[in-house]
């Protein structure tokens, strides 16, 4: 298989596994829908790291295979190469990526589709697809405008240019950088944080915040206070204020 769901004490890792580059291929996309979507699902999978191994994230799409793709063929395919995407950005759960190497056109659009980023040293990301006479088509034009604003996303995407960890990081693209061997720790750390937190409290977070993010302020603020409130009727909360007012902050026990 070129991606695998590998569950470990309540964290999912959706591990690329397509070598030599992790070429994003119609296999692989398709593939990489039905497992976010089982991570989804899954109770056992309270947080998600995305990662394509020691060597390299994914280095875009698979080039050959698009290139004999005409017109009609990509109308026919562009919704479902979006939607594989989609479902990893929809997982209602913490989802990290762990970068390492080339993260680059399809790549850099999956990291995006994560709710945090942590890079090695030696990474490199960017969006090439000008370079191909072409543009971001699995969310680029989108995500990475409202995670560095138009301006930056536009000198990316604009250029095709390829940033390294440092200037990733400066730029908001990333959002951690460590050495390249304690990628995958840093990041399963990061998710198994949080796979120990409050899920439905966790869900209700990145939904208010997405929704917010593409909608106007009223709308956000409508689903914020919908969850805030219905959050009042889970165990979780009973059990966070329990524990806050009898033990003092931070202590309560969710799982």
């Amino acid at each position: 298989m070129t991606v695998n769901l590998e569950v470990a004490e309540g964290v999912g890792t959706l591990r690329l596994d397509r070598p030599p580059m992790n070429a994003l291929d119609v296999a692989t996309q398709d593939r990489l829908k039905e497992l976010a979507e089982e991570a989804t699902r899954r109770e056992d999978v309270r947080a998600v790291v995305i990662y394509g191994g020691e060597r390299v994230f994914a280095a875009g799409a698979d080039i050959k295979e698009m290139q004999a793709m005409d017109h009609t063929a990509m109308v026919l395919r562009a919704r479902a190469l979006q939607d594989s995407f989609t479902a990893v950005a929809r997982i209602p759960k913490p989802v990290v990526a762990a970068v390492t190497g080339y993260a680059l056109g399809g790549g850099c659009e999956l990291a995006l589709c994560a709710d945090y980023r942590i890079a090695a040293e030696n990474a490199k990301l960017g969006q090439p697809e000008i370079l191909l006479g072409l543009i971001p088509g699995a969310g680029g034009t989108q995500r990475l405008s409202r995670l560095i604003g138009p301006s930056k996303a536009k000198d990316l995407i604009f250029t095709g240019r390829q940033v390294r960890a440092d200037e990733a990081l400066a730029l908001g693209l990333v959002d951690r950088v460590v050495p390249a061997a304690e990628v995958y720790e840093q990041a399963h750390a990061w998710a198994a944080r949080l796979a120990q937190g409050p899920a439905i409290a966790l869900r209700a977070a990145k939904e208010s915040i997405d929704t917010g993010l593409e909608t106007d302020i009223d709308t956000g603020l409508a689903v914020e206070r919908n969850w805030f409130a219905g959050l009042f009727a889970t165990e979780d909360r009973e059990r966070g204020m329990r524990s806050f007012v009898e033990e003092g902050p931070g202590k309560a026990k969710f799982l």
